[in-house]
């Protein structure tokens, strides 16, 4: 199993639509790097999702359903389909993963334009742990 973190625009697609709508095909990423972290995703995968822009925090947990594929909108690119897990007790900022020991080192604080990045398990059970 791989972790990884998804950034989401919440006034676009909000981690409270995908609790909603329970599933949903994570689509409409293009960027180069991106794309290489969506065809490594395979259905199991834990996704944290990230509110970027407004609340910059990680607020969720999905997890991924299904193996890469053609993105509905553009086939040049990939998505996959999430289903809603769990939403965290407390979200986890972006202020505090920059302070933390072990988040800190997360690719959303050295590469702050990637909306898919992978994670570490360590770093997944420290959101989980700030996160309940």
């Amino acid at each position: 199993m791989q972790y990884w973190l998804l950034k989401s625009d919440p006034d676009v697609y909000s981690w409270e639509h995908l609790v909603r709508d329970r599933t949903t095909v994570w689509d409409g990423i293009r960027n180069y790097q991106a794309r290489i972290n969506l065809r490594a995703m395979q259905p199991g995968d834990v996704a944290f999702i990230y509110h970027s822009q407004t609340d910059k925090a990680v607020v969720g947990v999905a997890k991924v359903i299904s193996a890469p594929h053609p993105d509905p909108k553009d086939a040049a690119w990939t998505a996959v389909d999430l289903a809603a897990e769990v939403s965290l007790g407390s979200s986890v900022s972006l202020d505090v993963i920059k302070v933390n020991a072990i988040l800190k080192h997360m690719p959303l604080v050295r590469h702050t334009r990637l909306s898919v990045m992978p994670i570490t398990k360590a770093q997944a059970d420290e959101l989980l742990r700030l996160g309940k």
